[in-house]
């Protein structure tokens, strides 16, 4: 958590890449989703990895092969540590397939999977068209891009 502001979420970072991105925009984007969720005193970890690491988490955690361009692993949402601060979860992203995504501009497609993991973590899905809908539209609000 922040010294300056304990009610600030906090975004713990893991750089496990070779690819060059702008960390502190994503981190501030991460925080910025959350506040905008209504989210405060919560901590998430948000880790960029190498498609290899990405493609092994895929497997072991959703039976599918490849590598895929972000992946959530949500914790109890009741879960509060001894501060009092809500650890929400994992987010994992590979800034390579992003890239592949959205070569024209692969720090957009960044922003727009950080938004996407975080949502799942906070539940939101997109398993049918309204609620897709809905979590596409709170996408675009924060990652100021538009889903494809």
């Amino acid at each position: 958590m922040s010294d300056a502001d304990p009610s600030d979420p906090a975004v713990l970072v893991s750089d496990r890449q070779t690819e060059p991105i702008d960390i502190e925009d994503l981190v501030e984007l991460a925080r910025t989703t959350l506040r905008g969720e209504g989210v405060d005193r919560a901590e998430l970890s948000l880790s960029f990895v190498e498609e290899a690491e990405i493609a092994a988490l895929h497997e072991r955690f959703l039976g599918e092969p490849g590598p895929t361009d972000v992946l959530s692993f949500p914790l109890d949402p009741d879960d509060v540590d001894e501060r009092g601060v809500r650890v929400l979860g994992d987010v994992v992203v590979a800034p390579s397939v992003a890239a592949r995504n959205r070569p024209d501009d692969p720090h957009a497609e960044l922003r727009l999977l950080v938004v996407h993991g975080i949502l799942h973590l906070l539940g939101h899905d997109h398993d049918d068209d309204a609620k897709r809908a809905e979590m596409w539209a709170r996408q675009e609000r924060y990652s100021g891009v538009r889903s494809p």
